[in-house]
């Protein structure tokens, strides 16, 4: 029997749903690459601390690092190569966690995709809001969306640490 990428995220994907009904307000977003194939989700849950806990189940990604972001519009348009999704939610911070003026909200660390594909991560955030009245929400007036770059994130230059090309996009929903 061959199971598949989609049929293994389908059942994993119940489990970082179930987190956040017990803790809260939850968003999610379905992540398409540039053929406009889904690869997979993200999962933004309000914890109790206020704080977002994001899990992330992907495959069929390019094998190494990543630079990983949360974009200021909630677009994902194939045809631009995900453009539409905007800069950086940036807030009024620069970018990068070794620039003295950063991070901007949106500014994740990178992630680091196996042999295999496959990523999955989880990490907290307080510098986004998952729910509509903290600071820096998600959902805000434009929306916002998750991108996955090329290359892997410096951390320093600006605009956007010289994390290449957006790979894959999700609307935060």
């Amino acid at each position: 029997m061959r199971v598949t990428a989609t049929a293994i995220l389908a059942a994993l994907l119940p489990l970082s749903h179930a987190f956040a009904q017990e803790n809260g307000e939850s968003l999610s977003a379905n992540m398409i690459n540039n053929e406009e194939r889904e690869v997979g989700t993200v999962a933004l849950n309000e914890t109790a601390s206020g704080m977002a806990h994001i899990v992330v189940e992907m495959t069929d990604l390019p094998p190494g690092p990543h630079g990983f972001h949360v974009h200021e519009m909630g677009s994902c348009n194939v045809g631009d190569g995900f453009a539409s999704a905007g800069g950086h939610y940036a807030g009024d911070r620069e970018h990068g966690v070794l620039s003295e003026g950063g991070p901007h909200p949106g500014d994740l660390p990178n992630v680091h995709v196996g042999q295999d594909g496959v990523l999955r991560v989880e990490f907290f955030t307080d510098r986004v809001s998952v729910s509509e009245d903290g600071e820096n929400p998600l959902q805000d007036d434009d929306g916002s969306a998750v991108v996955v770059h090329a290359d892997p994130d410096d951390y320093s230059s600006q605009p956007s640490g010289e994390a290449g090309d957006r790979i894959a996009c999700g609307v935060i929903e």
